[in-house]
């Protein structure tokens, strides 16, 4: 359905493509991986002809529907969610709205004067809604929405009144609505919860389009995606299978292509050590010419290109007591709604807790009332002796100074520390070379998260509360932090949406449900196990 057929692309000095082929065929489900500032965005804009590629072409079947999903959501506000998610199925949208505004009309009695034109109006609105299947259309809507964890009242409110979080789902389900020949997903495992996130699998393996994703969750693109398009170097490579196979052939191909390598680098030194030896003897002279041109025609086997990986080990954190936190008889409640009604729940010293609950279930705030950031309604939380806490939260990434630049925020957190050992850390999480002198006002999502953590990692607690530590995580940052964490010795309790991170670090759970609260020995793998579900309500 579309192709890339030798395609060409610099953007300012950065060759992004040289001579790239691939091709999406009709109801392939693709992953597109690739380092950060690899071109995975510039590929979805050249596909909707929003850039052009310098030589070769992007074809596209004529007459195919193409749905792009990007970070990039635009305003949003002045109509209500559903009409917002069913403006992308056309013309169909704006009957919705018309016949939305007529029937709050023919309910306010000022306009009892003209009752008779605005009867006479709707019938004809609400025909014309019949006839281009509107109500199924807004059924279908409402649906999507459902799947993405809107409430009822939600939908029926003002799009505009959404945190940014909320308004990438309504863009995302502007684009499961349409339904497209194509979909373009330009990570929207992001901002979902885990919910969220299950149902959307369910969605796009029933989806009978092409698709080509990007997302930073691993266990979402192994469920999804058949094959894998890797863009890396200015090449396109495309290999048949999930990202786990993926990642297996790449490391297979990176094997051998070292020890092609390394057997030419001995052939080629051999030869180069005969031709000095007997350069000046003339008995050796023919031969000495023939290797030197039996050198010049061979093909050089290039090294393979090396990933910059990170790693980061935790220096020992002081040993805790046995009671690190325990709440009794906790009460809390939220403009009326209760949250916790008696909660009595203690943490040990090297458990490793994860907190499941639907939306609105209280899991944020368990880690605020342990961490101190909010106070029970009654009821006590104590925190043990000689614990050392350390809290991750989303806000946290607000609180960065914009003036100041990545070197200087870990400078002024750790003044004591040598600048050899500031730079170590930095490159640990990603900030090599000229990247410790950006300042704070100009880093992705990402970076923030990982310069937070960087932050909170360095003089390590024994206690690390964690509110979803890997959003805006790439791959290989999340692999890294599992790896750091795996060998941490200190206590955690966390929340996250990542299904991997959960498997690998939780030894415990702590299911929050309107029944009251559950708790799971042996890790997030033991609970899916005994309850048949990946999350709170949901059936595997």
């Amino acid at each position: 359905m579309i192709r890339f057929e030798k395609i060409g692309k610099q953007n300012g000095r950065q060759i992004v493509f040289i001579e790239a082929s691939a091709a999406l065929q009709r109801g392939e489900k693709v992953g597109l991986v690739g380092p950060n500032g690899a071109g995975k965005t510039t590929l979805f804009r050249m596909i909707i002809g929003e850039e052009q590629p310098d030589e070769g072409q992007v074809a596209a079947e004529r007459g195919i529907t193409i749905g792009y999903f990007s970070q990039d959501v635009g305003e949003m506000s002045g109509r209500s969610v559903v009409s917002e998610v069913m403006d992308g199925a056309g013309p169909v949208s704006e009957v919705a709205a018309e016949l939305s505004q007529l029937e709050a009309a023919l309910a306010d009695p000022a306009g009892a004067a003209d009752m008779d034109a605005l009867v006479e109006r709707f019938g004809e609105v609400q025909a014309r809604f019949e006839e281009l299947d509107g109500y199924a259309l807004q059924g279908r809507a409402q649906e999507v929405l459902a799947g993405l964890s809107f409430t009822q009242a939600m939908m029926d409110g003002d799009v505009g009144a959404l945190s940014g979080g909320w308004k990438m789902r309504v863009a995302l389900a502007r684009i499961l609505l349409m339904r497209p020949d194509v979909m373009l997903l330009d990570e929207p495992s992001n901002h979902l919860d885990l919910e969220s996130l299950i149902w959307l699998e369910s969605f796009l393996r029933d989806y009978g389009g092409a698709l080509l994703m990007t997302s930073h969750d691993r266990e979402f693109m192994n469920r999804i995606v058949t094959k894998i398009i890797e863009i890396d170097g200015g090449a396109l490579t495309t290999y048949s299978g999930d990202y786990a196979f993926y990642e297996q052939q790449r490391a297979l191909n990176e094997t051998q292509q070292q020890a092609q390598f390394e057997r030419q680098q001995a052939m080629l030194a051999k030869e180069i050590k005969f031709i000095e030896r007997f350069k000046a003897r003339a008995s050796h002279a023919a031969q000495v010419q023939s290797r030197v041109k039996k050198l010049d025609k061979i093909e050089r086997v290039e090294p393979p290109r090396r990933r910059q990986t990170v790693a980061f080990d935790f220096p020992p954190a002081p040993r805790s007591g046995d009671d690190v936190a325990m709440l009794k008889g906790v009460h809390k409640s939220y403009g009326g709604r209760p949250i916790y009604a008696g909660l009595d729940f203690s943490v040990r010293r090297r458990e490793r807790w994860c907190v499941m609950g639907v939306n609105g279930a209280g899991k944020s705030t368990l880690l605020k009332l342990v961490t101190g950031f909010t106070e029970p309604d009654s009821g006590t939380v104590a925190v043990g002796g000689s614990v050392k806490l350390g809290y991750f939260a989303q806000h946290a990434m607000d609180l960065l100074d914009d003036q100041r630049t990545v070197f200087e925020t870990l400078e002024d957190s750790f003044p004591q520390a040598g600048q050899g050992s500031l730079r170590a850390l930095a490159g640990c999480f990603g900030f090599s070379g000229d990247d410790v002198e950006k300042r704070c006002r100009v880093l992705s999502g990402g970076e923030k998260a990982r310069l937070v953590m960087a932050r909170m990692l360095y003089d390590p607690p024994n206690f690390l509360v964690l509110d979803e530590p890997t959003n805006h995580l790439d791959m290989t940052t999340k692999e890294m932090l599992i790896k750091a964490l795996s060998r941490y010795e200190g206590t955690m309790l966390f929340v996250s949406h990542d299904r991997h991170f959960l498997s690998a670090l939780s030894d415990r759970v702590l299911e929050l449900t309107p029944d009251g609260v559950h708790v799971y020995g042996g890790g997030y793998t033991e609970y899916v196990a005994r309850t048949g579900q990946e999350a709170p309500g949901l059936r595997s």
